[in-house]
This record gives structure tokens, sequence and C-alpha cells, in this order.
């Protein structure tokens, strides 16, 4: 027994003394700062998938919830990537999770709320200094020229400085620019075995407002948008393997909304009592996944989105149980061929 414990105490010495010369001096720190940088750089991309895969790059809303970056759904399909709306944070949660966006081809828009455009700006640039070799597209509504306008001029001493400093032959300006297509219902991407097509949604006062469903590889993926159950949605959601839709928990915002009022905030609670009748409510939409034949529902743009295990089990009360609650992170994997979606937390 006492050889035993000496063995455990030389090597309990030996660990500390290891752990202090790498965190605590300069040879240490740089060896292990070396490893670790190679390691980073070393990870390979997912720059290509034999179906459709899709990454959540935002599950929130404009109610701030911490983890989570504001709406954006990225979808790859083979060789070609999509980001469909790009709220803030989102371009940071694809980065750090190692999502690249070189092969960017366009950022579709469902509206232009400032939850689903405020990074559009970050995609943009990240793409460019990635190695993007066209402009980015924006596509959406009309009103996304003006949309593309603003960005373009806001970022236009942006470009200037990068290009001064990196040169233009690593960073081409022209590339740098984002392009607008405005789009209306129907299809609007249609090559390379991918198929993409824009259909209306009811977020009124906001008008016109876009869901884009994605088919690739006998696979199929709808993203919602904000909206409320309609006729165009549930059309659009026939038959497809995945559904992502915006929910709002009705007893949670109820219960904010009657807590600010308490309390005297008045302007909280008209926002509040406001949103109730934009998004779909989470009980409505299993009966749409049903009449749909949709084969997952998961959930995002999640208002608001469940800071605890209490909230968590109030927005999934009328919920099927195998209905996703999207976070930032997650995998959806379609592989070509098969019926099958792996889901994969982050």
């Amino acid at each position: 027994m006492g050889a035993i414990l000496r063995f455990v105490l030389i090597l309990a010495v030996l660990l500390s003394a290891l752990g202090w010369f790498f965190v605590g001096t300069r040879p240490g720190q740089d060896l292990l700062l070396s490893r670790a940088m190679d390691a980073v750089m070393a990870q390979a991309p997912v720059t290509e998938y034999d179906g459709l895969r899709v990454f959540m790059c935002g599950t929130s809303s404009p109610l701030i919830a911490p983890g989570r970056a504001q709406a954006c759904v990225a979808i790859r399909a083979g060789r070609e990537l999509y980001v469909v709306d790009a709220g803030t944070g989102s371009n940071g949660a694809m980065t750090l999770a190692g999502e690249p966006v070189v092969n960017l081809r366009a950022i579709l828009v469902t509206h232009f709320h400032s939850d689903h455009i405020a990074g559009i700006g970050d995609f943009n640039l990240a793409a460019w200094v990635a190695g993007r070799d066209a402009p980015l597209t924006v596509m959406g509504p009309p009103g996304v020229e003006r949309v593309v306008a603003g960005f373009n001029e806001a970022f236009a001493l942006d470009r200037v400085y990068r290009v001064a400093h990196h040169g233009a032959d690593l960073l081409d300006p022209e590339v740098g620019l984002l392009e607008p297509r405005a789009v209306e219902a129907g299809v609007i991407v249609d090559g390379g075995g991918l198929r993409i097509t824009a259909f209306p949604v009811d977020h009124a006062p906001v008008e016109p407002a876009l869901g884009y469903r994605f088919d690739y590889g006998g696979r199929s993926v709808v993203v919602s948008g904000d909206t409320v159950v309609t006729p165009s949605l549930l059309a659009a959601s026939r038959s497809a393997d995945l559904l992502l839709h915006d929910a709002l928990s009705l007893p949670i915002v109820q219960a904010l909304q009657a807590a600010a009022e308490q309390a005297g905030r008045a302007r909280q609670a008209k926002i509040l009592f406001d949103i109730q009748d934009y998004h779909a409510a989470a009980a409505d939409l299993p009966s749409l996944a049903e009449s749909a034949g949709v084969g997952m529902l998961a959930l995002y743009h999640l208002v608001p989105a469940p800071r605890n295990t209490v909230m968590e089990r109030i927005f999934e009360r009328d919920l099927p149980g195998d209905t996703v609650m999207t976070v930032d992170g997650m995998v959806f994997e379609l592989p070509r061929g098969t019926d099958r979606i792996r889901v994969r937390s982050p």
C-alpha cells in the first residue's frame, strides 16, 4: 500500500510540474500554443455533403438569449452553401463551429426585420476574406435592393481600408460588394440538382415575407421564416423531410406581458402583446406538420428562447415528443438516397 501511495504522489508531482511548465513558463506556453494552432489549422472543414446538411447558426429572436445568435439557418447541398437570414451573431456561431463560408453562394432573406439582416455584413466580410470568387448575392422580397445598397455604403470605407492593407490581389474590391436580387414566390434557384423555391408567408404588417424550400438529392428542407400557419406554408411543406419553423410560446410571452404590466412597464407590455399574433404559436405546429406529412418538425427563432428547464417544459407542453427544439450549433444531416435524418447537438 505504501508503494502505491508513493507512486501516486510522485505522479501527482510530475503532473503538477508539467502543468506549471506549460502554463507558467514562456517556453511551455509557446509550445502549447504552437500545438494548439497546428490542431486548429489541421481541422478539415465540411465543404461538401452528399445530400442536405443544415447548420443552425442562429435560433433566437429579438428577445435576447445567452448563447444564442439571432435567426440564421445554413444549408449545404453538395458543395453549394446558402444561408437563410443572418441575424446578429450568426456568422460568429458559424466561425466558432468551424463552418466554412468560402462556398457561400447567397444569403436568402425572409423579410427585413433587423434580427434577420443585421449580420449580413459579417457574412460578406468572412466569405470575402476566406476567398469567395464573386460578389455575394443577397436574395429577398422586393426592397432587398435598398437593404443591400445600405450595407454596401455602410461598409464602403471598411473595404477601402482592407484592400489598402492586404492588397487587391488578395482582396478584390469588386468581390467585396454585395449584389441584390429581388425574388417572388416560385423557383429561384434550379441547377446542379438543387432547387430552391420561395413561397409567401404571413408576418403582417411585414409584407411581403417569404419562406424557402430546398430540394436536393431526393431530400427536402423547409425554412418557414417568421409566420403564422397559412395554406401557402402547408402547401410548401408537403412531404418535406424537415420543417424548420419559428415558434412562440404563448404561456411564456403572456406571463412576461402580465409581469410588465404589474411592474408599470407599459412599453414592454405593449410590445409583448403585439408580437403574439404574428408568430406561430408552438401549439399550432403539430397539426401543420401532421397535415403536411412532414418527416421531422424542428423549432427555431424561439420566442422567447428558453433559458432553463422550466421554460423548456412550458415551451414543449403542446408538442409531440419527437419535436426538436434547436440550439445554436445543432446539425441536421439528410444523406442522399435515404429517409434518415441525423441530428447532432453541439
